[in-house]
């Protein structure tokens, strides 16, 4: 497998009291790397999670500018929470996984519902949220495919049809924000104000705050 180089091991390492949220009791969730309760949003999770080029701002590679952002940066959500891994870093039994904490891992891609109901893997090898350096859905990036705190599990997924290995390794997933905060989550919205956004959102607007580009029609 991939390794971290050595030159970088003792940072990527590094717990960030910054990068944690105080209702999460979870401390470490895999040796060697430092965790994140927080994550930048990607976009709404259309094209089945896609990594590339999604409709949030930010995503593999991205460089979206303020001004692309027409949407609005108080109407575009930036960031949000998510709670720390639980479970087994890698598993073929389902009633050892938690909806809230734990991840379903396949194989094939795009991501759709069914997809991922018939998953046979969970938290494969890394529990969600256990390194703050990786950009990829399980850690520093999530979507609004689902509701905050929504009771259903996270999905996650490589594209082992590639020869490519960038194309490979690269993350696809349905990742919601979830908190440990009674009935809803913090977002943070691109023009740095804050939000607590209730578990029972309306799924369409849930996915509007996160396009930056969806000319949706959103109340002030």
């Amino acid at each position: 497998g991939f390794q971290v180089m050595p030159q970088n091991r003792s940072t990527v390492a590094r717990v960030v009291p910054l990068f944690r949220c105080p209702s999460d009791g979870q401390t470490i969730a895999s040796q060697g790397f430092g965790p994140t309760n927080y994550a930048l949003c990607a976009g709404s999770g259309a094209g089945g999670g896609t990594p590339f080029d999604a409709d949030g701002i930010c995503f593999l590679n991205s460089r979206v500018r303020a001004r692309s952002v027409s949407d609005g940066l108080s109407k575009t959500v930036l960031a949000s929470e998510s709670v720390l891994g639980s479970g087994p870093l890698a598993s073929d039994d389902r009633s050892t996984q938690s909806t809230q904490g734990s991840y379903a891992f396949v194989t094939e891609v795009p991501l759709t519902a069914s997809i991922c109901a018939a998953a046979n893997s969970w938290n494969y090898l890394n529990q969600r949220g256990f390194s703050w350096a990786n950009g990829e859905y399980r850690c520093a990036v999530y979507n609004h495919a689902l509701q905050p705190n929504m009771n259903t599990m996270d999905c996650m997924a490589n594209d082992t049809s590639s020869t490519d290995v960038s194309t490979t390794l690269a993350v696809w997933g349905w990742r919601a924000a979830r908190s440990r905060h009674p009935g809803g989550v913090n977002v943070v919205m691109a023009d740095g104000s804050g939000q607590f956004v209730s578990d029972t959102v309306d799924p369409a607007v849930w996915k509007a705050l996160a396009t930056r580009a969806g000319g949706e029609a959103l109340a002030p």
